[in-house]
């Protein structure tokens, strides 16, 4: 029960992740890379980019959502690994 219960919260939070990606089109967020860019075309204005992505978000905000999910993903990961060093040390301890 403890397995599926671990399974259904995974999927809810894709879920939750995927859904606004679909449905809030047109959203805006002022981010690092917007900055960057300006700034190069600041400095170099014939500058032509390496390559061009493969898929064109909806919105800016998808951007942020993606790097805010690579976050915990990796937060996530993080975590799971000191936690089972952290269970090896306490079950050699005893």
């Amino acid at each position: 029960m403890k397995k599926g219960m671990n399974w259904l919260l995974l999927l809810g939070v894709v879920v939750l992740a995927v859904l606004p990606l679909l449905f809030i089109k047109d959203s805006e967020f002022g981010g690092a890379d917007g900055a960057a860019e300006e700034a190069i075309k600041e400095i170099a204005p014939n500058y032509e980019p390496w390559f061009q992505p493969f898929i064109e978000p909806p919105g800016g905000e998808t951007e942020s959502l993606l790097f805010a999910v690579q976050a915990a993903l990796g937060a996530g990961v993080v975590g799971y690994a000191v936690g089972v060093f952290k269970g090896r040390t306490e079950k050699g301890k005893k």
